[in-house]
């Protein structure tokens, strides 16, 4: 019996067959066994189905495709173009191709990404989601290939993570700031039910406290984590506070936003306000004034979860899970200047210092 006339039944018909996960029938369809019961299951609906395995497949090495999955949420953010290089060129170097899958950040895609490592056209994946709801752990847990995420995850659930502290990279912007003068700095941060804008606005108001600043509402505003999003956020802030004197963008792209908005209403970056943005990008440079920027090492990111993943891949697939985490810079330029009193003296070639 087939699904259809003439189409071969899927992994994805089997599991529905047999009443198991599809995770279940991939494991047993790749010999790699599983409970006795549904081990039974597995092959008796392949076999009325009438399942073929796919002959190309079963030739490569070892089963494996030789290929790797990086879910990113865009892949037009400068952030996980700088993640992707790292790990394509570690995968690269390993043997492994790299498949991309921009997600744009809906959990329904990032589900999806994770349920195909079943079908085996991929052999493990890299996740990068900014919202980690309970579907996404059910996912991680049952998932049939090897997976590593890029954020933080429970403690509890047995997946490899590499994550960035943002809430620290946060605090060293906003102390700075307050440090060179800034006593009426707003925040532009992107959604704030994802992981990044919580923390973001977690580390502002710490800094903000820490630094004997009073944390007000009317100073922050959210809205996407892209440029235009940035812009509009600043306009209606700026109409809403006039006398502001600094941003902390949630990242670079919003502080480009800002950056025009603030050109459009006549201040001048950073005499009248200083500027902040995370995940110095390509785009920090780039930018005029050169944008002050807080280094959550997405280069680093990218490379350890590849190393992390290829271990999986290899010989360490019992070791124990990994929690690793990077520890953001801020990386200091013109857009900043040196002092609230002195930001006119700042000026020429691009310049810049790092705060660990």
């Amino acid at each position: 019996m087939r699904t259809r006339t003439g189409s071969s039944p899927t992994i994805e018909t089997i599991a529905r067959h047999a009443g198991v996960s599809t995770a279940s029938v991939s494991r047993v369809l790749r010999g790699l066994g599983g409970l006795p019961e549904t081990v039974k299951k597995v092959q008796a609906a392949a076999a009325e189905l009438g399942y073929v395995p796919n002959a190309m497949a079963r030739s490569l090495r070892g089963g494996q495709s030789r290929q790797v999955t990086f879910a990113m949420p865009d892949i037009g953010n400068p952030v996980y173009v700088a993640m992707m290089r790292h790990i394509q060129a570690t995968a690269g170097a390993a043997g492994y191709r790299l498949l991309l899958h921009s997600t744009q950040a809906d959990p329904v895609e990032e589900l999806a990404a994770l349920r195909a490592l079943a079908d085996r056209h991929s052999d493990g994946l890299i996740l990068c989601p900014i919202r980690v709801t309970p579907a996404h752990l059910d996912e991680l847990g049952r998932a049939a290939a090897p997976v590593v995420v890029i954020g933080s995850l429970p403690e509890d659930l047995a997946v490899d993570s590499v994550r960035a502290d943002s809430v620290t990279g946060a605090e060293l912007a906003v102390r700075h700031l307050a440090d060179t003068g800034r006593r009426r700095i707003g925040l532009l941060n992107g959604p704030a039910d994802t992981v990044p804008g919580a923390a973001r606005h977690q580390g502002y108001e710490r800094a903000l406290a820490a630094c004997g600043l009073r944390y007000d509402d009317a100073l922050t505003a959210s809205g996407r984590f892209d440029a235009q999003s940035g812009e509009e956020a600043a306009r209606r802030l700026l109409d809403r506070v006039p006398d502001l004197d600094a941003l902390f963008c949630a990242n670079d792209l919003i502080a480009v936003g800002a950056l025009r908005a603030l050109r459009s209403t006549g201040r001048t970056v950073p005499q009248d306000v200083a500027v902040v943005g995370v995940d110095n990008t390509d785009l920090a440079e780039a930018c005029w004034p050169a944008l002050t920027s807080v280094d959550l090492g997405a280069h680093e990111r990218g490379r350890l979860a590849a190393e992390l993943l290829l271990s999986r891949l290899g010989d360490e697939v019992q070791a124990p899970v990994s929690r690793l985490a990077v520890q953001p810079r801020l990386i200091v330029r013109e857009s900043c200047g040196a002092s609230a009193a002195h930001a006119d003296q700042v000026g020429g070639p691009s310049q810049h210092k790092e705060i660990p």
